[in-house]
């Protein structure tokens, strides 16, 4: 396993991220532990969750999971860099979500407690919170900091003006900043390329792709309906919008030899200022049927022809100027 530094961060993570959101909703409890220790034992140590996933089984319960196995010991809170996430209303009271200090002071301390460990490796915004200065961000995350509760502060969804003006603002209270930024990028989602990609770069912010395979439309979805595979009526709809686009793709890999999933996780490994994209296997499977992309070098001519299929964008404003 090859580690890389997350952004300008002196830690060091896997280059794929295990995505824990199916954990409880659609992955038992015991699979979800033989997923993190197959996971470690792959040598990928860097998990990433949230405070509000958990679906039907209730806001809190996927972090649970994982505090449970934490908690078996034999080093595996040590061997993980423990990501997670907050934003979202854990109740309807009013201070149970978004960014306050307040806030993030309540749900650092509920997700501690659900993880079962005195502190989180890598704490990040789960979105913008437009109601609440940086300042006010800033001073919250520094106390979380000096207390030792956090060691790194990340953001997701974030607009490239956003990091911007979040860095700017640590910089002048001469605080590390944010290191890492979680977007929605794959091949078919490339919006990040105009202005998030180049300032992550510049900044020194080390991105995670959430969604890397397109919620599976970038997963040999044709190869495995023409095997009988069943597939939701979301998926089905999506690849009606795409089809030739993903018909092209498929014969592409065809091409190159290689399977579809492994080609786009192994495309946004070659990309700026990304680190490691997000899986979120919800099968031992899933997860082991991943790693084989970590083997695969694109050449040029193999990421030119992906640019045919699926054109990118250049950095703005060259995108949408002379």
């Amino acid at each position: 396993m090859q580690y890389a530094n997350l952004g300008r961060s002196g830690l060091k993570v896997s280059p794929l991220c295990l995505g824990t959101m199916n954990f409880g909703p659609f992955t038992s409890e015991e699979d979800s532990f033989a997923i993190m220790d197959a996971a470690l034992d792959a040598g990928v140590n860097f998990f990433d969750s949230a405070n509000v996933y958990g679906r039907h089984l209730g806001r809190g319960a996927t972090e649970t999971i994982v505090g449970k196995w934490f908690a078996q010991g034999g080093g595996r809170r040590e061997k993980t860099v423990l990501a997670t996430k907050l934003y979202g209303d854990m109740t309807d009271w009013p201070n149970d979500g978004k960014l306050s200090a307040l806030n993030i002071r309540k749900a650092c301390d509920a997700s501690l407690k659900r993880l079962q460990t005195d502190y989180i490796d890598l704490y990040q915004a789960h979105h913008v919170d437009r109601n609440t200065p940086y300042e006010e961000f800033w001073e919250a995350m520094d106390v979380l900091r000096g207390q030792g509760k956090i060691v790194y502060v990340g953001t997701s969804n974030f607009a490239g003006w956003h990091l911007a003006k979040a860095q700017e603002e640590a910089r002048r209270r001469g605080s590390l900043g944010v290191v890492s930024e979680q977007s929605h990028y794959n091949l078919l989602t490339r919006a990040v390329e105009l202005e998030v990609l180049p300032a992550a770069e510049d900044y020194g912010i080390g991105v995670i792709p959430w969604s890397p395979l397109a919620g599976g439309l970038l997963g040999g979805v044709l190869r495995k309906l023409d095997k009988g595979r069943s597939a939701s009526e979301m998926m089905l709809s999506e690849l009606a919008k795409h089809r030739g686009t993903i018909e092209a793709y498929e014969t592409f890999c065809d091409e190159l030899g290689l399977d579809p999933a492994h080609v786009a996780l192994a495309w946004l490994l070659e990309q700026r200022a990304v680190v490691a994209p997000i899986i979120g296997p919800r099968t031992m499977e899933q997860f082991t049927g991943s790693l084989p992309a970590l083997e695969i070098t694109l050449d040029e001519q193999a990421l030119a022809g992906l640019d045919e299929i699926f054109p990118g964008h250049r950095t703005a404003p060259e995108d949408y100027a002379w």
